[in-house]
């Protein structure tokens, strides 16, 4: 019985990783990590503009959907810097209003809405005008505008400031 522990030891090949095996291992994790976490970052960055492009999109189709169910006119008051959902009908809203007259708003999103905006003319247009803009705090810092006496689609705007969207 002794001679086969005696063997067994003996023959016994190394068990387990050498230090110098570990600190690669960590180094390799260290080197993979220090690449995915700015990729992630970006990502969400991109994500964050993605939903004040999205906020934007959104307030303009329920302004729209308040036009034609407002005799043609659009909310007369602008709003600036919103920061949550709000009712185009004012604070209390109406029963008959509720939801389509609510404009849903991202996580840190601010959106403005102006309206008699001024187009790139720089002369001042009629009520019959108006503009949306947002941000997000946790973007890239885009603004995101739609001006509908241009039309199209939502413009970006590179660095943009929301107090100074009109």
């Amino acid at each position: 019985m002794q001679e086969t522990i005696n063997r067994l030891r003996n023959n016994k090949d190394d068990e387990g990783f050498t230090l110098i095996e570990l600190l690669v291992v960590v180094v390799i994790i260290g080197v993979l990590v220090a690449i995915a976490v700015p990729v992630y970052l970006n990502y969400r960055k991109g994500a964050a503009d993605k939903s004040a492009q999205s906020d934007v999109r959104g307030a303009v189709s329920t302004i729209e959907q308040y036009y034609t169910d407002n005799g043609n006119s659009y909310p007369n008051t602008s709003m600036t810097e919103k920061d949550a959902s709000f009712s185009l009908y004012g604070t209390a809203g109406t029963a008959s209003a509720a939801p389509a007259g609510w404009v849903t708003l991202s996580d840190k999103s601010k959106l403005t809405y102006l309206i008699g905006t001024q187009s790139g003319s720089g002369t001042s247009l009629a009520t019959s005008t108006y503009k949306v803009c947002a941000v997000n705090a946790n973007g890239s810092g885009k603004l995101y505008v739609y001006d509908s006496a241009l039309g199209g689609s939502v413009k970006t705007i590179n660095n943009g400031n929301i107090t100074t969207c009109a």
